[in-house]
């Protein structure tokens, strides 16, 4: 989307650098291997979360080795969602995720099963939030924080 129509946008998709699979594909042989070896070459797992997020299989096994088996730092994009306020209840005593995001976690259970294994942020469809979350270390193998929950107030 952004990368296109701008080439310093700091973002590498893993899916693209390696071969095309068919939708006839064997998943054992052909699928999950290929999966696997992308997910080995990522520095960090980028999830897109809706409403409508489906928990196929190929998601869940994404999820499900990045985070349980790689240890990769997620940074999850709430598409439906446009502002940091949208995300989290920030407030000079106070900071916490809302629960109409929480509530987003349970279209895919491996992650929120999974989330605290590793250290996830949450964000908004925001080009500058999201690119500001690429180039953090802390969200990168080898140099991730410790395992949380953060967001952007």
């Amino acid at each position: 989307m952004w990368k296109g129509k701008d080439s310093s946008f700091p973002f590498v998709d893993s899916h693209m650098k390696n071969y095309n699979v068919r939708d006839g594909s064997d998943w054992e042989f052909t699928l999950k291997p290929r999966l696997r070896e992308r997910l080995r070459a990522s520095k960090n797992i980028i999830l897109f979360l809706s409403s409508i997020t489906k928990s196929s299989r190929a998601l869940r096994e994404e999820i499900d080795y990045g985070i349980n088996t790689k240890g990769l730092p997620v940074i999850v994009i709430y598409t439906e969602y446009k502002n940091k306020s949208d995300i989290s209840n920030c407030t000079e005593t106070s900071k916490s995720i809302k629960k109409s995001i929480e509530n987003l976690w349970d279209n895919l259970p491996i992650f929120r099963d999974s989330m605290n294994n590793v250290p996830t942020l949450h964000i908004p469809m925001d080009k500058v939030l999201i690119e500001r979350a690429l180039k953090e270390p802390d969200l990168m193998v080898p140099s991730k924080c410790k395992t949380g929950i953060y967001f952007y107030c």
